[in-house]
Parts: C-alpha cells; structure tokens; sequence
C-alpha cells in the first residue's frame, strides 16, 4: 500500500485509480484469480465435469487440443495475446515500483541501492525515461571530482554512458543534456583534459539552441571559457619564467609583449566569447552573483592582452566594480528569506 502512495505522489498513477491498485495486486500475485467452484461444459452427447481448480479454463492449449473448429484457433489466438498484454503491463507496473524504491533510496543517501532499483527498472522497461534519467544521476552523484580511482571513474563513465543513451531515444532532453555537459565538467578538471571540458561546452549550447531564454548554459560556457584561458595563462607565464630565469613575472602583472601575442592568438576568441555569454546571462538574471564573479575573471584574462596601461586598467576597474557588485547581491540575498 506505501509503495502504490508513492507511485500516485510520483505521478506515476493517479490518486483513487483502483483500476491500477487491483492491477498491481494481481501482478504481485502472478495472475489473475483462478476459478475454484466445480465447472461443467457440455460436450457432445454428455456433460462432464473438468478440472476442479479451474485451470483448464485458463490453458489454451487444452482447449485447442479439444476443439477442432476454426473458433478454436481464434481464442487460441486471443489467448495468447491476452497473456503477452499482461506479462507486458505487469513489467511495466514493477518498473515504476522499482523507480520509486530507487526515489526513496536515493533521497536516504543509499545510492547503491538507488543504482541497483533503477537498473531493474530500466530493465523491465527500457521506454522508462525517469529510470534512465534517475540511473544516469544516481552514478553522476556517486562520482567525486578528481579521485584518482578505478571504480571512481567508472561511476562517471557510467553516468556519461547513461546520459548518451537518453539522447539517444530523445535527443532534446534538456536534463540529459545539462546532466553529460556537468559531469564531463567535473571529470576534465583532474587530470585536466582540455578536450572535455570543449565537449561539454557543445551540451551547453545544446541547451542554448532548444532555450535560449535560460541563463545558465550562458553561465557555463563562460565558466569554461575562463578555465581554458586561465590554465593557458600561467602554462605561458610558466614557460616565460623557464626561459627567463633570474627575471620576475607576477601572476597579476602585464604579459611580456611577445607572451601576449601567442596569448591573444590561442585564447583571444574564447575570452571574447566568455564575456558575450556571461553578459547574455545578466542580461536574462539581472542579479546573477556566480556570473558576475566569473565576468570579473573573464575581464582580467581579457586585461592581459591590452597593449597600453589605460586600457589595461580600464578592464581591472570594470572586473573591481563587479566583484563588489556581486558582493552587494550576495549579501542582499542572505538577508531576505528565501521563498518558500
């Protein structure tokens, strides 16, 4: 009874839908119920009693085997339909059972068990997109960036491969898409890997193409943006400082011009690009502290390839003025209760 409260609070039954309740109690049992009382059926010339349990009414093949008429082979053949139609609606009604155990399981922090209820689920009922959707997150969950582990990365190849499959059935699944663009995010930070975090950048765009009036693929292209160009910058000052030895080159200070021009030639384009898509994402949320942070980050990459001081600090004030701005915000929402 608990579980069929769920299945209706998941929506994945309406309430007083006791056409479903009977449903799952007769699954749960393995069929329908059997006629017990005596049977009788006329035959030709007498009248016999059959079996007392019924269960010759319920076999087919028994009654086909008595019948030689045509009427005979058409019941057969209902028969047989009726008995696939049910073995297929009772899958499909334990599916959504095991999808809401895995609900609960994973909602209670045991995300194995969560893993193991959505794997059946998705078994008995691979058209169950929630139980691929939910499979795809419980790995994504279990997956910590930058673990060093086999089964650590395993997780996060399994969330990656489950996500894949749902945009192979629906490749317009917005949680599918933000859900691989994510966890390919988390895995190319350690070791980083340049070409993942290129390759959830496209998800966000994805995203972008199918809703462009949301905010966050804004956010996270330019999040990315700003960690290629970022890891680009001290790899350059790196190397300078190799070849220069005896020379200071500070973090924060002018690149050296012949270092800013392979810096404009390789990150010119992304830092623009990240500027773009982090002003379109204020420009959607207007008090979107996490993009004006970055913006900030995006403008000070951007300073490192001014040519002259004014326009160098010119960049610094506008990255300075957002930092305070986004403090001003941050503040503001910690003071005012959040909406229930």
């Amino acid at each position: 009874m608990a579980r069929t409260i769920g299945l209706m609070r998941h929506g994945v039954v309406g309430a007083g839908s006791t056409e479903f309740i009977e449903n799952v109690r007769i699954c749960a049992s393995g069929g329908p119920p059997v006629q017990t009382s005596e049977t009788s059926l006329p035959s030709r010339g007498n009248t016999k009693y059959i079996r007392r349990d019924g269960l010759f009414a319920m076999n087919p093949f028994a009654h086909f085997g008595r019948s030689k008429n045509q009427n005979s082979l058409v019941l057969f053949a209902v028969a047989m339909t009726a008995v696939a139609f049910f073995a297929a609606g009772c899958a499909k009604l334990k599916a959504r059972d095991l999808l809401n155990k895995g609900v609960a399981a994973y909602r209670d922090g045991k995300f194995d068990d969560a893993i193991e209820d959505f794997k059946q689920s998705k078994d008995l009922d691979p058209t169950l997109m929630n139980a691929r959707l939910y499979l795809a997150t419980a790995y994504a969950t279990q997956y910590i960036p930058g673990a060093p582990s086999d089964e650590n990365i395993r997780m996060g190849n399994a969330a990656v491969k489950e996500f894949q499959d749902v945009l192979s059935a629906d490749p317009n699944n917005i949680s599918a898409i933000d859900g691989i663009g994510s966890i390919l995010y988390n895995m190319a930070g350690t070791p980083y890997t340049r070409e993942r975090f290129e390759e959830s950048k496209t998800y966000h765009m994805k995203h972008i193409a199918l809703k462009p009036e949301d905010p966050e693929p804004y956010y996270w292209i330019g999040v990315i943006d700003w960690t290629l160009t970022y890891r680009s910058n001290l790899e350059m000052r790196g190397k300078w400082r190799l070849d220069h030895a005896g020379k200071a080159l500070k973090d924060d200070d002018p690149l050296p011009p012949d270092v800013r021009a392979d810096y404009i030639k390789e990150n010119g384009q992304l830092i623009d690009e990240g500027i773009t898509d982090l002003n379109k994402a204020l420009e959607l949320r207007p008090d979107y502290d996490d993009a004006m942070a970055y913006l900030n980050l995006l403008l000070r990459r951007k300073a490192d390839e001014a040519t002259s001081p004014d326009e160098r600090a010119m960049l610094l004030k506008q990255a300075d003025d957002l930092v305070e701005k986004a403090k001003e915000i941050k503040q503001k929402k910690m003071e005012t209760p959040a909406k229930s």
